[in-house]
């Protein structure tokens, strides 16, 4: 399902960035509200979403946008090896470059495992312009869960056949990817990684998802991010649900979205 989507690269300092946005059928266009702006997974793309950004713009009536970061996708490519940083550089650098190239004024951030992580870094950095927070499978520290999870697929893909895969999305840059995935969530130096600084800096209210099942993190991560937020915050905890919550159970997702959002329309004050 593609009613009205358009593609783009946009110029940044750092590189090009792809970015395809998804319009509402016009049927279920509402006016005034801010777009929705997603931040894809650690092996993800623009086109690993699949039809999830247009089901989204329908279900809210709201523009949707989503990017290939970069070294993902159709992005420009990278070699070398991933910041440290790189959740909060996402949010406190590229993101504003993305904002000032497509004119977004005020945005809800969503995103997905550590495009969730993301998510935050990018709330904290925008203040109150940051109209709402959603997050589905998001790590909030290196939980041994998540580490032994990395491990499992980094043997995973020594299998044959598994970069191909990869490549169909990536092209030639599949190895830095699965590189700056596993190198780095299992490197000595990243173990201490939290969203701690950055939770308590946003000010807009947020939606937590994450499925009991999840195989790189536990329940325990949407507590820690609920816990140390300051704003009205809801945690969605998901029966059965393992770490594609969006992919799983997408009428779930989409119908809490929508009422979460619906919320913040009819109590503007609360965001």
């Amino acid at each position: 399902m593609n009613n009205t989507s358009t593609l783009q690269h946009i110029d940044t300092p750092y590189g090009q960035l792809f970015v395809q946005d998804w319009y509402p059928e016009a049927s279920r266009i509402v006016p005034g509200l801010s777009p929705i702006l997603l931040h894809h997974d650690s092996l993800g793309c623009v086109a690993l979403w699949r039809d999830f950004p247009q089901q989204l713009a329908n279900a809210t009536g709201r523009r949707v946008i989503a990017y290939d970061r970069l070294g993902f996708g159709q992005s420009t490519p990278r070699t070398e090896r991933a910041p440290n940083s790189f959740v909060h550089d996402e949010g406190a650098i590229i993101v504003p470059l993305l904002r000032e190239a497509l004119g977004l004024d005020r945005f809800v951030v969503m995103g997905h495992s550590v495009g969730g992580g993301m998510s935050v870094a990018t709330a904290a950095a925008a203040g109150d312009v940051c109209d709402a927070l959603i997050t589905m499978a998001a790590q909030s520290w290196v939980e041994d869960r998540t580490a032994e999870g990395v491990r499992a697929a980094r043997v995973s893909f020594a299998e044959p056949g598994q970069m191909e895969r990869l490549a169909r999305y990536h092209g030639a840059r599949a190895p830095w990817v699965l590189s700056a995935w596993i190198d780095t969530w299992l490197h000595e130096s990243f173990a201490n990684w939290s969203l701690d600084d950055l939770l308590p800096r946003v000010q807009c209210p947020a939606l937590i998802m994450h499925g009991d099942s999840d195989e790189y993190g536990s329940v325990a991560h949407p507590a820690r991010i609920a816990r140390q937020l300051t704003t009205p915050r809801e945690v969605i905890i998901l029966e059965g649900v393992g770490h594609v919550p969006h992919r799983e159970q997408p009428d779930v997702v989409l119908s809490h979205v929508a009422r979460f959002l619906a919320q913040l329309q009819r109590n503007p004050a609360d965001a």
